[in-house]
C-alpha cells in the first residue's frame, strides 16, 4: 500500500538542449540533446518520493495513445504504483515541448490533453484506504478537478486522518484564487512555488503570502524560491532554509523534487526545519541531470549530499 498518493496532471516531456532563440519560420535548428520523459506534478513527485524510499502511487489521466503507454511502464519501472491512473479515450496523453536554454533556464509549449478532462469522478476513492498522505499535485491546470471537487477529495482525506497537501501550477486561464480558495482550509501542507504564491495571494514579501494562507486555514506553507531556497511557516514557527550551492544544467521538474522531499520529511515525522532542508537537497540534485528526475537519488545519497555540500551564502 502507498504511503502517498499523488493525484493530478500527468505529462509525457519532450526535452530539447540548448535552445536560445526558436529557427525562423520553415528553418531547422539543431540541438546538442533531445529526450523522451515522464513529466507532470503527480507523475514526478511520485518517481521523487519512491527514488527517495517512501512507497507512492498515482492518480490521474491519460490517453490511450504511444504516450500514455510510456507513461505507464516508466512508472512501473519507478516501483510507483499506477493502478489509480485512468485511461481517456477521447483525448490524448497531455504533452510539453520543453525548451531548455543554455543557462539552465526553460520555456514551454504545453498540449492540456487528458488532464483536463480529469474528474472526481474518476478518483477511486479506495484506493486511499491506508495511505498516509494525500498529494495534489499540478493544481490549477485540471479545470474539471479544480475549486470544489478538489475541496471535497481533501475534506475526505481528512476525515479519514489522511494528511493532505497541494502543489499549484502556473494558472494560464488566469482563475488563481477562484479556482484554490475552496481548498485552503483542507490542506495540512501548501507547496507553491513563490512566483504562483504571489499571484495567488496578491502579496510580495515571503511572510506576508505564508500569512495569506495561513490565515484561510492551511496548517503549513513552503514556498519553493529556487536559489533563494524556501520558506516555511506554521502558527508556530517560520524560517528561511538556504538553497544549496549547486550549478544547475536542467530546473525542469526541481519543483516537484522538491515537494517530494518535504512529503518524505512529513511521512518520516521529522521536524519542519530538518524536511526544508532535506527538501531543498532533493530539488537541487534535480537540477543536476537532464530531465524532470533523472538527478533525483536515493535517500541514503541526498543525505551524504547534503553533509557534502555548502549553502549558498556559507
Amino acid at each position: 500500500m502507498p504511503q502517498v498518493i499523488c493525484l493530478g496532471i500527468l505529462v509525457v516531456d519532450i526535452l530539447a538542449r540548448p535552445v536560445d532563440e526558436f529557427p525562423q519560420r520553415g528553418r531547422l535548428t539543431l540541438v546538442d540533446r533531445m529526450e523522451l520523459h515522464t513529466g507532470g506534478c503527480a507523475g514526478n513527485t511520485a518517481i521523487g518520493l519512491s527514488r527517495v524510499g517512501i512507497s507512492a502511487g498515482v492518480m490521474g489521466k491519460v490517453g490511450e495513445d504511444g504516450f500514455g503507454d510510456f507513461l505507464l511502464s516508466v512508472m512501473r519501472r519507478e516501483r510507483v504504483d499506477a493502478a489509480g491512473i485512468v485511461r481517456d479515450r477521447s483525448a490524448n496523453t497531455s504533452a510539453t515541448m520543453v525548451l531548455v536554454h543554455g543557462d539552465g533556464e526553460r520555456s514551454f509549449i504545453h498540449y492540456i490533453g487528458a488532464n483536463g478532462k480529469l474528474r472526481v469522478e474518476d478518483v477511486d476513492l479506495d484506493r486511499l484506504v491506508g495511505a498516509r498522505a494525500l498529494h495534489i499535485a499540478g493544481a490549477l491546470l485540471m479545470p474539471e478537478l479544480d475549486g470544489e471537487p478538489t475541496a471535497r477529495l481533501l475534506e475526505h482525506a481528512q476525515r479519514r486522518r489522511i494528511i493532505t497537501s497541494l502543489d499549484t501550477a502556473w494558472d494560464s486561464a488566469g482563475r488563481w484564487m477562484k479556482a484554490l480558495e475552496p481548498a485552503l482550509e483542507h490542506l495540512d501542507y501548501f507547496l507553491p512555488s513563490v512566483e504562483e504564491a504571489r499571484m495567488l495571494s496578491g502579496r510580495d514579501q515571503p511572510a506576508d503570502i505564508a500569512e495569506f494562507f495561513l490565515s484561510r486555514g492551511v496548517g503549513v506553507v513552503a514556498l519553493k524560491m529556487g536559489e533563494d531556497g524556501c520558506y516555511v511557516a506554521s502558527r508556530a514557527e517560520n524560517f528561511r532554509m538556504p538553497a544549496f550551492a549547486v550549478s544547475p544544467i536542467d530546473a525542469t521538474g526541481a519543483g516537484d523534487a522538491f515537494a517530494a522531499g518535504f512529503l518524505a520529511g512529513v511521512v518520516k515525522g521529522w521536524g519542519l526545519r530538518e524536511t526544508a532542508r532535506f527538501a531543498n537537497a532533493v530539488g537541487a540534485l534535480c537540477t543536476l541531470a537532464i530531465g524532470t528526475t533523472a538527478g533525483i537519488r536515493s535517500m541514503q545519497a541526498t543525505l551524504d549530499f547534503m553533509a557534502a555540500t555548502p549553502v549558498r551564502g556559507s
